[in-house]
């Protein structure tokens, strides 16, 4: 029998614990939190008694977990499970997590970059299936990659693949990555209402306006909300475009924030696309939010597992 898979999904805002299965779909979940400013041992405290209640209940409704999966930001070495300093995870610092959950569920332990496994979700569930070259990235709450090339999965020389939010594409800006104008830093989504309130000052406060709020402005017509979207927008589109005429890719696959804000970010990349990259990359490859949508943290959190056990069922 295919074993039931153990998903987590381990983020800078939120993190869930879902039971899935070797095609993509969740089963059960649940999800707490996450609350970085308490650092590692607080939150693993509390991803442990989900964990224990998750396997409790899937094995009560006869489908007992076999293998775990975890989605996790980098740095981090894959293969080992370790953790080394995220961004978005403040106090996670050279984290053997593997070894962590092995020794607590007796099961094994696959865990894949967040960006990569966003990679795989598309491409085996979503956007991306069919494809051969697929650039991933997160934009989520900090804004990692993952890349498909030649159909498979390309993680670098050290795991570092892909960290495409820590380069650096303008000047200035909010900073991310220990610099101002880091790619996470302008186009991240911890990062718009910083942006806001560096541009607006008068009007806005980092702490007191969320990307949520700026967006409904904007989509009632808001000058300024407007404004930031659009910078956010031509940013991420610089980027794009290098992205573009480097790897010449079939399809890049944008998530949280280019399926929640849509064209109000995509809109404006795309013009800088057209003006900043090579007229024939541009032609050949979609932009195109991811089609998981919201599901999307949650069937990644399998993909770690799916991948090490062949790929999806029905591939």
């Amino acid at each position: 029998m295919e074993p039931w898979i153990l998903g987590l999904d381990i983020g800078g805002t939120k993190t869930a614990v879902v039971l899935g299965d070797r095609s993509g779909e969740i089963h059960d979940r649940s999800e707490f939190a996450t609350r970085t400013e308490r650092g590692f041992e607080p939150t693993f405290r509390e991803l442990s008694d989900h964990i224990k209640t998750m396997l409790a209940r899937s094995s009560r409704q006869g489908r007992p977990a076999g293998i775990v999966s975890v989605s996790v930001g980098g740095p981090l070495e894959i293969e080992r499970g370790v953790i080394h300093s995220p961004p978005n995870l403040p106090g996670w610092d050279d984290i053997a997590l593997k070894s962590l959950l092995e020794t607590q569920g007796g099961l094994p332990v696959y865990i894949e970059h967040d960006g990569n496994a966003g990679a795989l979700a598309e491409w085996y569930f979503g956007a991306a299936r069919g494809a051969q070259n697929v650039v991933f990235l997160t934009a989520g709450t900090g804004f990692g990659g993952g890349l498909i090339l030649n159909g498979d999965l390309y993680r670098g020389t050290c795991d570092l693949a892909a960290e495409v939010g820590h380069v650096r594409i303008a000047d200035s800006g909010p900073v991310a990555f220990g610099k101002a104008g880091s790619w996470e830093g302008l186009c991240g989504g911890a990062a718009i209402a910083r942006l806001a309130a560096q541009r607006f000052p008068e009007r806005w406060h980092e702490n007191e306006v969320t990307t949520r709020d700026l967006a409904d402005l904007a989509r009632a017509g808001d000058g300024d909300a407007l404004a930031v979207f659009g910078e956010v927008g031509r940013h991420l589109g610089r980027g794009l475009a290098i992205l573009l005429d480097i790897l010449n890719p079939e399809v890049i696959v944008l998530g949280s924030l280019a399926v929640r804000l849509g064209e109000l970010i995509l809109g404006p990349a795309r013009e800088v696309l057209v003006e900043e990259a090579l007229p024939g990359a541009v032609a050949a490859c979609r932009i195109v939010p991811a089609e998981l949508g919201e599901r999307l943290g949650d069937v990644a959190a399998l993909c770690a597992a799916i991948r090490a056990l062949g790929g999806p069922r029905d591939s």
